[in-house]
């Protein structure tokens, strides 16, 4: 009879210690955790702008029909606009993602 006591007393102890662990687990998790946004609202702005001249980009690249389909016109589907200030506008919005990305929110 004495080890099943000895046994019952050291599973009553270590249900205690279970028991006094799962309170201690239950009131931290009450408290509110710390919130860190990863983007600040300026880092949201500046992404809105990339995305902006990017689709203005993608908008001048993209033209629009010619007058006559059955000719081919060399001046408005190799012209400067969409050759050369189209990329440009679209790199240039990719690098001003990269910029809103990559900048580190300022502490208030």
């Amino acid at each position: 009879m004495t080890s099943i006591n000895k046994r019952l007393a050291n599973s009553l102890k270590i249900f205690s210690l279970f028991a006094q662990k799962f309170q201690t687990m239950s009131i931290d998790k009450k408290q509110p955790p710390v919130v860190n946004p990863l983007f600040s609202k300026d880092n949201y702005m500046w992404m809105l702008a990339g995305l902006v001249v990017m689709a203005l980009g993608f908008f001048l690249m993209a033209g629009g029909k010619s007058a006559d389909p059955t000719k081919f016109n060399d001046n408005e589907i190799y012209s400067t606009t969409r050759i050369t200030i189209a990329p440009i506008l679209i790199m240039a919005g990719f690098i001003i993602e990269i910029f809103a990305i990559m900048r580190k929110p300022k502490n208030k």
